[in-house]
């Protein structure tokens, strides 16, 4: 059975993870098996519960006890609902709470690249990619269309990073990802990498030359500057979007969707 706890003041130490912990001290470097994130809305908390993760603690919204959380509520056991008004509850968060619910969870251990690789066709690679929204974009498309797994060069944005865990709409806990630290890693495995990049020598994205490859990483870079050199020099392929109207490209977010539609498992 969950205990409600009726905010008396914002200063309490035990609200710190909601009102004063930065994203870095959350995730907690120096000791991961004690980091912790936040989810943000009851259909992010239910995605996150079906995957296995147990909150450590809920910040709720009064009226929500008994409306939209009541059933995340009902299945918490020995967990603490810390609980106040709209107002009180955003005056400690700095910030109107999604849907009136927030949910501190314990960040997970990571699969191994080589656990990801051995048992994938279709990967993302995120390279250095730090907006939180594209990230989280990205990993919603790629459950949505079957990607088999993400990896992210340790620039990118962190996945449980609130915002993209919330954009994601909870597919952060469906998708295995880890971190890798050499893209070529994935050669080791049988993969082949395309790099979506607009150069000279790029082929399309619907090109047959991908269409019967039976393992390929597609490899998205940050909005701007793209991708670096020398991640395009060593990739398999250099791939485009074709584009129309004077337009020279699309969001990373957007691109990730086409790119994995048209390179889906068939």
């Amino acid at each position: 059975m969950a205990h409600i706890c009726h905010i008396s003041s914002i200063e309490d130490g035990n609200l710190a993870v909601y009102a004063r912990l930065t994203e870095a001290q959350l995730r907690n470097e120096l000791h991961p098996e004690h980091g912790l994130f936040i989810a943000e809305s009851p259909k992010v908390i239910r995605v996150a519960m079906e995957a296995g993760y147990v909150p450590e603690s809920i910040l709720c919204e009064e009226r929500h006890i008994e409306g939209d959380a009541r059933d995340i509520v009902e299945r918490l056991d020995n967990v603490t609902v810390y609980t106040g008004s709209r107002e009180l509850l955003a005056q400690l968060t700095g910030y109107t709470l999604t849907r009136g619910v927030l949910a501190a969870m314990r960040r997970p251990s990571l699969p191994s690249v080589q656990s990801i690789c051995e048992k994938s066709r279709r990967l993302c690679i995120i390279d250095a990619v730090c907006d939180s929204t594209n990230v989280g974009a990205i990993f919603r498309s790629a459950a949505a269309l079957g990607m088999d797994g993400i990896l992210l060069t340790r620039d990118s944005c962190d996945p449980l990073n609130r915002r993209a865990v919330r954009v994601s709409m909870g597919t952060v806990f469906l998708v295995p990802w880890t971190w890798i630290d050499d893209i070529d890693e994935v050669h080791g495995f049988g993969f082949k990498t395309a790099a979506m990049a607009l150069t000279d020598n790029s082929i399309p994205l619907d090109s047959p030359l991908l269409r019967d490859v039976e393992r390929i990483a597609l490899i998205m870079g940050t909005e701007g500057d793209g991708l670096p050199q020398s991640v395009i020099s060593s990739a398999d392929y250099t791939v485009r979007i074709p584009m129309h109207h004077g337009v020279d490209s699309l969001n990373v977010a957007a691109a990730s969707a086409v790119a994995f539609w048209e390179l889906r498992k068939r």
